[in-house]
């Protein structure tokens, strides 16, 4: 399905982009900080959040903005394959049981407002196991992509001024 000339300009862009945010003098331990919170926050089981969340902590924390929305963009793959376990999750923290009324088929017949109740309990679970599982996410993202980072030649230079 994949064009092999889109592909390869796909990478040669990402590698373009590499080189760029290293030759900025970022630190080693900064630029994995800003890629572990990107991935982490990109995460997120609720569609439409990590995007805005992302420019925000970017803003907020002065993090480098393309690299934490790329790493955002990185992870919408996984944000889409783990909303169920992170729903599932929730449920078996909070000690939710579940409702009679939350088969598929029986959705349908709801009132909306007790649909929108259901949705955001089932999205409030979903935060707070992706809140559980991206701490100690971030923490070992950052450990290992600063190891990562701080091997290429590039960065040597800006390790000093973190």
């Amino acid at each position: 399905m994949f064009q092999t000339g889109s592909m390869r300009g796909v990478r040669t862009a990402a590698k373009r982009s590499a080189v760029q945010w290293l030759s900025q003098g970022v630190s080693p331990r900064r630029l994995a900080l800003t890629l572990a919170l990107g991935f982490a926050v990109g995460c997120i089981p609720v569609i439409g959040i990590p995007t805005l969340l992302c420019a925000a902590l970017a803003l907020a924390l002065r993090l480098n903005l393309p690299a934490i929305q790329a790493a955002n963009y990185a992870a919408m793959p996984l944000q889409l394959a783990l909303i169920v376990p992170f729903v599932r999750m929730g449920g078996w923290i909070v000690a939710a049981k579940p409702s009679r009324n939350t088969s598929t088929a029986a959705v349908f017949h709801l009132p909306a407002l007790h649909v929108a109740a259901l949705a955001g309990g089932l999205a409030g679970q979903a935060l707070l196991a992706w809140l559980l599982a991206a701490v100690p996410a971030v923490a070992l993202m950052t450990l290992m992509l600063t190891r990562m980072l701080r091997r290429i030649p590039a960065m040597g230079a800006t390790e000093a001024s973190d």
